[in-house]
């Protein structure tokens, strides 16, 4: 058994709720999984969860969370589905019905009254002031310093900023979604507990679980793509987002080997981060199927390593 344990959960917006459930099945086999858990992290959707474990919230309490607001916050208006389909000239979504959710989620708490350690990826737009060269830049909000500002950031408004995904959703507060730097932070929660001031662990002393949104198998055909802006930003957000998580996984196997496990059940049909009409076949899909197989593959590790 590893001395410290880390839970990852990747973004996933409406898919959120498969990520939701996946934990519930797991808790259900293993009851002291978030217990056990040393360090937290989340991103987007995931972020949102990730605090809301941290905040004594149980997984069937935020699945609960998801089907209460996934439509409220994915809803458009008569003047944007006119006069902005797609989301071409402005963000499909406002963000208030989201800040509104969290908001009533976590009220005025903060990062620093959490009972557990969080990691939540964002990325700040525009540093300035803040007494460096002014860039935008990865941001990762935690409370494992007390001295660090983070430790009183509001819960709320860092769940915005992990979660507005660009085309989706304004910006909120400088900041966008983490998912444009680590949909999957399961390597930056690694890098962070092993950080010689703030985590002080070493590598062989980690087991970490990393729980994915459902994966979509995407791809494009051909091997040559001779296309323009116009074609590739149709997908640019989907593919930079997936290969991310690519990346983090494959650290993360590579560091820590038999100590890190990925679950991340691929969905029967692919489907977008705003489709709320699928978020019943999400809780479904969940529990059965390859994701009930590859859920229980899960529970043997945690039952050998956490």
């Amino acid at each position: 058994m590893s001395n410290y344990r880390i839970l990852s959960l990747d973004g996933g917006a409406v898919r959120g709720v498969y990520t939701s459930v996946l934990l519930q099945k797991l808790v259900e086999a293993v009851p002291e999984l978030v217990e056990k858990a040393d360090l937290i992290a989340g991103t987007s959707s995931g972020g949102i969860l990730g605090m809301g474990l941290a905040a004594g919230k149980t997984p069937a309490e935020l699945t609960d969370f998801w089907l209460q607001h996934v439509h409220s916050i994915f809803s458009r208006s008569w003047l944007g589905k006119i006069f902005n389909p797609w989301g071409i000239f402005w963000a499909k979504y406002d963000n208030r019905e989201l800040r509104e959710a969290v908001g009533a989620l976590f009220g005025e708490r903060r990062l620093g009254e959490l009972s557990k350690r969080v990691l939540v990826p964002t990325f700040d737009l525009d540093n300035e002031g803040k007494k460096r060269a002014r860039q935008w830049k990865p941001k990762f909000f935690h409370n494992l310093d007390e001295q660090d500002p983070d430790f009183q950031q509001p819960i709320a408004d860092v769940a915005v900023r992990t979660s507005v995904g660009p085309v989706y959703f304004p910006s909120f507060q400088g900041y966008v979604d983490g998912g444009v730097v680590a949909n999957n932070p399961s390597m930056a929660a690694l890098a962070q507990c092993l950080h010689e001031e703030l985590g002080k662990q070493k590598v062989d002393n980690v087991a970490l679980l990393s729980i994915g949104a459902g994966a979509n198998y995407e791809y494009l055909r051909g091997e040559r793509h001779n296309w323009g802006f116009l074609r590739w930003s149709k997908r640019y957000v989907r593919l930079s987002i997936d290969g991310t998580m690519g990346v983090a996984d494959y650290q993360c196997q590579r560091l820590l080997r038999d100590r890190y496990h990925r679950l991340a059940p691929e969905l029967p049909k692919p489907i977008g981060f705003d489709d709320v009409s699928k978020t019943e076949d999400l809780m479904r899909w969940a529990s059965e199927g390859e994701a009930a197989r590859e859920t229980k593959k899960a529970v043997v590790w945690l039952k050998q390593n956490w």
